[in-house]
């Protein structure tokens, strides 16, 4: 291999996916290993360090390395973060647990909601004002930061956030906070809601910035000690992350903001779906991406994924939105539901076969590894069934267990009441209804019909199931991309750098300080820039996309409109206006005669050059007959 070689290595909860791939000739050798979840950096090294050597090539040769991790999404959902704590307006303090006040199910009386990650006690309320207008009416007391700062000694506190009243429209006492506790514990890192989520919405807000603060001793830890061992085995390049909006970025990017880090690794996967799309001329085209632990679906049209900027984690009942930790951050829009190889089947108290949401995971993993595991799932259902070979799996590094994975499945077939292959078959249909209705309600949510869309399947399970979902669904074509079972690890290398930055100014258009906003639009682009000059991106290379969240006056949901370039002072408000209702029109259909229009949040994308896609696996495209090995 020559000198410009990219290496993509993504983490997920059960295999760690990596793709090597040759910019000057496009080909692209792939690897995987199961993930080690009490030292996740050693699945990383031990998986980059075989596939180099299989390649003849050596650390030092990469001209690139992008890292993709589930370690922010498993530290959320797993509660094994630092102990934090949250500093916020006098008044305010409750706002983790009020929340927006409702019921995420209106008919279940004992609703259970998702415990805040900063008990009571370690929230403080100071006096600081601050307007709506942003303006500062009292300011912050510098003793009550000196008394916090000591109750946070005494408590062995790890992280700080802070989310101040207003501090959207004018971060100033923020910062003033933020300086204050630097000075007076500097061992500790502080996170400012003004600079995770500088966006108008309380309750979102601080949670997104308590998030933060929880997984950052933890990343910062673990971005670092990689860092250390690629430099020991010689990596000379700088180490890239992607981010959940899309985006690969630095390190230096991840350590201050990882709550942008929690979808980092379905990201790339539905950025691989949107590389062969684009490669293949589809206008239209459903990402599925079934990995060990769970399906992620994303629509993409044209070559770009949605985007989403309140998403929700670590959510109690899976389904259920308002279950979970909401999050304001750009993300590429995907649905997850806990439908992986490693789902495990059992029998309902009704006597009714359910399959996932727990998962086997690497340890023990399913049956049929023999690692231990004894629970039946999926992926053992795909071996007795004949979909998997169990002398090729992992190219045949790895021979699977068939009469381990039989049994598991024995006791299954007897509770009820079928055959082994019986119970594997309907374990198989469970789950690929699942996942229809689940791509169905995505689509159709969004005014989508999915039988116009190609079927892009990938991850470790997704080709197995493509077919069948594929056909519930509807859907007439579906692809299935060589080295599929680590498209994510191959969508690292096809995703550009890229940034998107937001800020809220509320206001209705026609009363609106065009001007202002033409400001605050000026200083969100600098950032963005001087975040990807970081990146290595040249000025040249940049480009920039800037919208707006708008909503008629009344309505409690937004519509994004992109925004022309140029000053918006030159555009006009009634061009914005007109933007906006022909925006609404399309997704609605009609427009509110007489509705006043108002933005609330203002954003700027900024990305560089996407790197080709060369999906070409060891040199080679195969289709139809050639690319049978075999029957079963």
């Amino acid at each position: 291999m020559s000198e410009t070689l990219h290496l993509g290595a993504d983490v997920g909860g059960t295999f760690t996916d990596l793709a090597l791939m040759d910019r000057d000739t496009g080909k692209v050798v792939i690897g995987k290993v199961l993930t080690t979840p009490a030292d996740p950096a050693r699945a990383v090294l031990e998986g980059a360090t075989a596939l180099l050597d299989r390649s003849g090539a050596s650390f030092d040769r990469l001209q690139r390395m992008v890292h993709a991790t589930t370690l922010v999404a498993n530290t959320l959902i797993q509660r094994l973060g630092a102990s934090v704590a949250l500093i916020t307006t006098e008044g305010f303090v409750d706002c983790l647990e009020t929340g927006v006040e409702n019921r995420y199910d209106l008919f279940d009386l004992m609703i259970e909601r998702p415990a805040p990650l900063v008990p009571r006690r370690l929230r403080f309320g100071i006096s600081e004002r601050t307007t709506t207008d942003g303006e500062r009416v009292s300011p912050v007391a510098h003793k009550e930061i000196e008394e916090i700062a000591e109750r946070l000694r005494a408590e062995g506190i790890e992280a700080v956030s802070v989310c101040l009243l207003n501090a959207f429209r004018n971060p100033a006492a923020e910062r003033e906070v933020g300086a204050l506790l630097s000075a007076l514990a500097p061992e500790l890192p502080v996170t400012l809601s003004s600079d995770v989520a500088p966006e108008i919405r309380e309750f979102q807000r601080a949670s997104t910035a308590v998030a933060n603060a929880y997984v950052q001793p933890m990343v910062r830890k673990y971005l670092t000690r990689l860092e250390d061992r690629l430099r020991d085995r010689g990596l000379a390049t700088p180490l890239f992350v992607m981010l959940s909006e899309g985006g690969i970025n630095t390190v230096a990017t991840a350590r201050s903001s990882p709550i942008r880090l929690v979808e980092s690794g379905p990201a790339a996967g539905a950025m691989a779906a949107a590389a062969i799309s684009l490669e293949a001329k589809i206008d239209r085209a459903l990402s599925f991406d079934m990995g060990g632990t769970t399906a992620k679906l994303c629509l993409i049209f044209n070559g770009a994924p949605m985007r989403a900027y309140n998403i929700e984690v670590a959510r109690l009942q899976r389904f259920k939105r308002g279950s979970g930790l909401p999050l304001k951050i750009p993300a590429v829009e995907l649905i997850e539901i806990g439908a992986g190889g490693g789902s495990i089947a059992e029998l309902s108290d009704t006597g009714l076969l359910r399959v996932g949401p727990m998962s086997a995971g690497a340890d023990p993993g399913p049956a049929r590894y023999a690692l231990g595991g004894v629970a039946p799932t999926v992926t053992d259902a795909d071996l007795i069934t004949g979909y998997i070979d169990p002398e090729s799996f992992l190219g045949g590094r790895m021979r699977l267990d068939q009469a381990a994975a039989e049994r598991a499945m024995k006791g299954l077939g007897d509770g009820m009441g079928r055959s082994v292959q019986d119970a594997a078959v309907a374990i198989q249909e469970v789950v690929n209804e699942n996942m229809a209705l689940a791509a169905r309600m995505h689509a159709v949510e969004r005014g989508e019909d999915p039988r116009r869309f190609t079927l892009i399947a990938f991850g470790g399970a997704g080709p197995v199931h493509a077919w069948r979902v594929a056909d519930i669904l509807k859907i007439e074509r579906f692809i299935v991309p060589l080295g599929a079972g680590v498209a994510s690890a191959a969508g690292l290398l096809v995703s550009p750098p890229a940034i998107e930055l937001s800020a809220s100014r509320v206001g209705r258009f026609l009363d609106m300080d065009l001007a202002d906003v033409d400001g605050l639009l000026a200083e969100l682009r600098r950032s963005a820039e001087s975040i990807l000059a970081q990146a290595g991106v040249t000025a040249e290379d940049m480009t920039v996309q800037r919208l707006a969240e708008c909503r008629y006056v009344g309505q409690a949901y937004e519509v994004q409109v992109t925004l022309p370039d140029g000053s918006l002072v030159k555009t006009g408000a009634d061009r914005l206006v007109q933007l906006f209702e022909d925006r609404y029109r399309e997704l609605y259909g009609r427009v509110l005669p007489g509705g006043v229009v108002e933005a609330l949040t203002w954003r700027v994308h900024v990305r560089g050059p996407a790197p080709a896609a060369g999906f070409i696996l060891d040199g080679q495209r195969r289709g139809g007959e050639s690319a049978r090995r075999e029957r079963r």
